[in-house]
């Protein structure tokens, strides 16, 4: 049971300390993408060390999981792990690490229903507020004109994302504002950043004790933002897209002394007119190749004991 324990070990590691140290990093807010790698990256070494340590605890607990997971491998191999059968302890580990990972997928699937049914409202909203003329035919276009006295873009995720622009926000956006809102929605499209958002939200909300998942979630919403206004301030200036927000959120408040749920945009304009400077490209290279031995490291420790053997 050595391996299954140091497994939980590390993933608790990983699960307390990867968080308290990206909080305190300067540069997540300079990089945002490297940022977003980086939480995936601790999360999956996180599930990983929580997935092996079942396996193994399985393992160790029924002879019958043994046979499966040890099948190919000499029997050193299997006394490497020092496995003993019919260990209570392991059995209670594996049974609550499996009904977490049930609970994860029911989670998961949950989220991603109340998208769809989200979505599929939306849409028949949409259709409603701007519904085909006599003898149209429903063009697949991705961008939509509505007709609304609030200022507002959005988009609808799906196989064929539409961008939705109020007509209210196309005589606020002046010159190139408007391209570059878009390019911004754009960006959210082509980064898929809709499924981060789904499986950050399903880990969230399936263990709200869990802090990692917690702040996983948080910084997903922060992240694709500043992500996708780094999109459109390369195509269209920083301060294009500054003035696009302002123009966009400036009714609502959101610049007061008391900023409403949408507390980050002062901060994604601050940003944007005072841009920080960016890490090197080999600062940039180092930390990514960092994040990715993350989900390595728990594949060491499960073949460590083989490896010696077989070695």
């Amino acid at each position: 049971m050595t391996v299954p324990v140091a497994l939980l070990l590390l993933g608790t590691l990983a699960a307390v300390v990867a968080p308290r140290l990206l909080a305190r990093a300067d540069w997540t807010e300079r990089e945002p993408v490297v940022a977003l790698w980086v939480w995936q990256c601790v999360v999956a070494g996180v599930l990983l060390c929580c997935a092996l340590s079942m396996t193994l605890s399985a393992a160790a607990a029924w002879q019958a999981v043994r046979g499966h997971v040890f099948a190919p491998a000499p029997h050193a191999v299997v006394d490497a792990y020092a496995l003993r059968v019919g260990d209570g302890w392991a059995a209670a580990v594996a049974v609550a690490l499996a009904l977490g990972g049930v609970w994860t997928a029911a989670m998961l699937a949950r989220e991603i229903f109340r998208s769809g049914a989200g979505r599929r409202q939306r849409r028949a909203e949409l259709e409603v507020r701007s519904p085909l003329l006599p003898g149209e035919q429903p063009s697949g276009d991705r961008l939509v004109i509505l007709e609304g006295v609030r200022p507002d873009a959005w988009w609808l995720p799906g196989a064929v994302p539409q961008l939705v622009v109020t007509t209210a926000a196309l005589q606020r956006l002046k010159g190139r504002q408007l391209d570059a809102v878009l390019a911004h929605e754009m960006g959210h499209v082509r980064w898929r950043h809709d499924w981060l958002l789904h499986c950050s939200g399903a880990l969230a909300s399936g263990f709200p004790q869990v802090p990692v998942f917690a702040a996983f979630r948080d910084e997903m919403h922060r992240l694709v933002e500043l992500a996708a206004d780094d999109v459109a301030s390369r195509r269209f200036g920083r301060l294009t897209i500054a003035l696009a927000l302002v123009e966009l959120n400036e009714d609502r408040g959101v610049f007061g002394p008391c900023p409403p749920s949408q507390a980050h945009l002062p901060e994604r304009v601050h940003r944007l007119l005072t841009p920080p400077r960016r890490l090197t490209a080999g600062k940039r290279l180092r930390l990514t190749a960092m994040a990715a031995l993350v989900p390595v490291v728990p594949l060491l420790v499960t073949f460590v004991p083989a490896l010696r053997v077989l070695g």
